[in-house]
């Protein structure tokens, strides 16, 4: 539950699982994630650092670097210059479903979300592709890096937030410069007056409160870009460099159960399983299947198509459970007929990222 302060600046509703208030974190509750479009005040928030004061008529974009015509736009010219574009695109915070995963093993300092770390939404901006074409990215220029408003004391020295995208996602037409968020105003507390969109990649690289664009012939030096990767099982997070991970990017397969409820008491009988999964990059989610013995057989679910290779697809089964306990197993294959690992334990890593294992719920049904 949010104290009043917090819920005015963020305005979610009160069954949103909050993490902490400063800096705000926290995940959407399980009955907004079967919508194909996540509310606004459901939408689960991912921060660093505090809410930071933009003046939206001073504010200006800087594109440079590796650029032959540098730019500065304001917000009105960034609208005037460039086409309006829309994407459907799911964010999902590269910790989502750490709790699991420090079950395996503690994972100090870091927080522990559940499956809620994740939402769609509807996107609106200009195209970032052509911004970089009227700047004119040079053929020397392999990555583009964002630098939001928000400084994190978390680097030492602190420094604002940002990371960068390789110049061929860049330059893929659905990565936003985006000013509206599910046809509203961005929100200030989601990125205003402008922030990245990066379908099908972690939502680390969606860079909200954006003022700088930067064109460079490696990747970003910012603390986050190599914070946000796997770590070797044994390796000391705090002591850890920047090579020494494997540096996110696109999201790892992924699938959730959400009804019923983990640790459900129910009728046995027929019961209607629903979840969702999402692939990740520019994949789709081809099969998911449902188990209720511990994957000695499954069960194909339903499967709904995408909107685009970049939102999750929902999907449903209805299975006979025993009286007593059982646990749900639900996995899911994309379209590389890639599938997603057993269990957690095969996953864990010292930061708790990209827990991509089958989910497990158990249920308790009565005779």
């Amino acid at each position: 539950m949010m104290n009043s302060d917090v819920m005015g600046i963020w305005n979610k509703r009160d069954d949103v699982l909050v993490h902490q208030a400063e800096p705000y974190n926290a995940e959407s509750p399980p009955g907004a994630l079967t919508r194909r479009i996540t509310p606004l005040d459901s939408f689960y928030g991912r921060n660093h650092a505090p809410i930071p004061r933009v003046d939206p008529e001073s504010w200006r974009l800087r594109v440079d670097g590796l650029v032959d015509h540098p730019l500065e736009l304001s917000s009105d010219e960034l609208r005037r210059r460039f086409p309006e574009r829309s994407v459907v695109a799911t964010l999902q915070c590269a910790g989502n479903r750490r709790a699991d995963l420090i079950e395996v093993r503690d994972i100090p300092g870091q927080v522990s979300w559940g499956p809620g770390a994740v939402s769609t939404a509807r996107w609106t901006g200009a195209s970032l592709a052509d911004v970089l074409a009227e700047a004119g990215v040079r053929p020397d220029a392999a990555h583009i890096a964002f630098t939001g408003a928000d400084v994190s004391p978390q680097a030492q020295p602190p420094q604002p937030f940002g990371g960068s995208i390789p110049v061929a996602k860049a330059t893929s037409g659905e990565v936003l410069l985006a000013w509206a968020m599910n046809d509203q105003e961005l929100p200030v507390a989601h990125g205003a007056p402008l922030r990245v969109i990066v379908p099908g990649w972690i939502g680390a690289r969606s860079v909200k409160w954006l003022r700088r664009i930067t064109a460079r012939a490696e990747p970003s030096d910012n603390y986050f870009q190599t914070e946000y990767s796997i770590l070797p099982a044994e390796a000391d997070p705090l002591r850890a460099g920047p090579g020494d991970g494997i540096t996110l990017g696109p999201i790892a397969l992924h699938c959730a159960i959400l009804r019923p409820a983990k640790n459900a008491r129910l009728p046995s009988g027929p019961t209607e399983i629903t979840g969702f999964a999402l692939a990740g990059d520019d994949r789709t989610v081809a099969r998911v299947e449902v188990s209720t013995d511990h994957g000695r057989t499954w069960t194909h679910a339903d499967l709904d198509p995408p909107d685009n290779p970049w939102t999750w697809q929902h999907w449903r089964t209805t299975l006979t459970l025993p009286p007593g306990e059982t646990e749900l197993v639900a996995r899911a294959w994309d379209s590389t007929a890639t599938v997603q690992p057993e269990s957690p334990a095969t996953v864990w890593n010292p930061r708790g990222y990209a827990n991509n294992a089958a989910a497990h719920l158990r249920v308790l049904c009565a005779p």
